[in-house]
């Protein structure tokens, strides 16, 4: 039961604060995207584009969080 408890902690804890780094990775790749655009707005394609790319890619690590959230709740060890 106490292994149980901590997985659960342990999962609330890597989720939180996956999701609040990259809330803040995020928030400064757009305000870096929204001033370059804003100096150069004939280079707005070339941006969005990188911008997107870079969003994907921060938003693919707190999916990768998830995952090992998922796996503390539902993977047991003394089961196996």
């Amino acid at each position: 039961m106490e292994f149980l408890v901590g997985s659960v902690w342990a999962a609330g804890l890597a989720i939180g604060i996956a999701a609040f780094g990259c809330g803040i990775g995020q928030g400064l790749g757009l305000n870096g995207a929204m001033a370059g655009i804003s100096r150069n707005p004939e280079a707005a394609g070339k941006i969005q584009v990188n911008m997107l790319i870079g969003l994907a890619l921060i938003e693919s690590l707190c999916i990768y969080a998830l995952v090992v959230a998922m796996i503390l709740l539902f993977v047991h060890p003394a089961i196996a």
